[in-house]
């Protein structure tokens, strides 16, 4: 049986440390979906839509990652595209005791999806879409941490 899982977020924009997670999953887990949450509590500057493009071209070398998006419950999601884990990226100790409640809330409302947690690389550990998005607006150089397409469609975004 193909053991799939899927690794939700807002992605806005996808980094370099998202993409070390995909890779990780996509290593363990025989299909990942790259699950776009629309969350109408943020505001993000990317659309659904461009930030979903954005993660097509960044994971196209990536032959068992598909990329989709959502609104709702992650675990509503999990069970309608038929996955048995929910992918969740850990950077700090920081992240832990939100993460962890999460996947609690997770399990409570669906226990047969597990939570993974899966830790990036070490140069990954301090980067977030929200600094990507700061430095972008000031202008500096963010091309060292998010894929080239991303940071063509950030210096495009910024000119408005």
């Amino acid at each position: 049986m193909e053991k799939l899982a899927i690794y939700p977020g807002t992605f806005d924009p996808v980094t370099n440390g998202h993409i070390d997670i995909i890779l990780r999953a996509a290593e363990l887990f025989d299909k990942v979906v790259v699950t776009v949450a629309r969350n109408l509590s943020k505001l993000p500057l990317f659309s659904t839509e461009e930030r979903v493009s954005l993660l097509i071209e960044s994971l196209k070398d990536f032959k068992n990652v598909t990329v989709d998006s959502f609104d709702g419950l992650v675990v509503d999601h999990a069970h309608a595209v038929k996955a048995s884990a929910i992918i969740r990226g850990l950077r700090a100790v920081s992240d832990f005791e939100y993460e962890f409640q999460m996947a609690l809330m997770n399990r409570k409302l669906a226990e047969d999806i597990t939570t993974v947690f899966l830790m990036p690389n070490e140069k990954y550990t301090y980067l977030n879409s929200s600094i990507v998005r700061n430095l972008s607006e000031f202008g500096s150089d963010v091309s060292e941490f998010v894929p080239k397409v991303v940071d063509d469609a950030l210096k495009a975004k910024m000119k408005k």
